[in-house]
């Protein structure tokens, strides 16, 4: 049988937990948090518009991205993004999909983030 040796209490491996420039930058209050958002499963027949929701808030005002299975969205013809500043802390990003095919089935996420955190958020569209 291995013996592991013992870190001492002040060894690099405590120090990342006492850090308290890190936890400062983890435990920020201003870190981007989703705090609203459409329903997980959702199911929609071919032809019906897609609207996914993402509402989050930070300071700075945190920046919203979509994704399809893994890959960044950009836009073309059948879907946008819309987004709005609420305030100077919170913004709302509706992605829609209009008319809805085959393979617009999938899962979603939307990701919020600024320089203290990211939150996500994951949806799945069925036909």
């Amino acid at each position: 049988m291995r013996r592991r040796k013992m870190r001492k209490e002040n060894s690099a491996r405590f120090l990342f937990i006492q850090n308290s420039k890190r936890k400062e930058y983890y435990n920020n209050t201003n870190g981007a948090e989703i705090v609203k958002s459409s329903y997980f499963d959702n199911e929609f027949e071919l032809g019906d518009k897609i609207s996914l929701l993402c509402v989050a808030k930070g300071d700075p005002i945190p920046r919203i991205n979509w994704y399809k299975d893994g890959s960044e969205l950009v836009q073309h013809q059948f879907s946008r993004v819309v987004e709005w500043k609420i305030n100077a802390t919170f913004i709302k990003s509706k992605l829609e999909i209009d008319p809805a095919r085959q393979l617009d089935a999938g899962t979603y996420e939307c990701h919020a983030n600024n320089k203290y955190s990211i939150d996500r958020r994951t949806f799945k569209a069925d036909f």
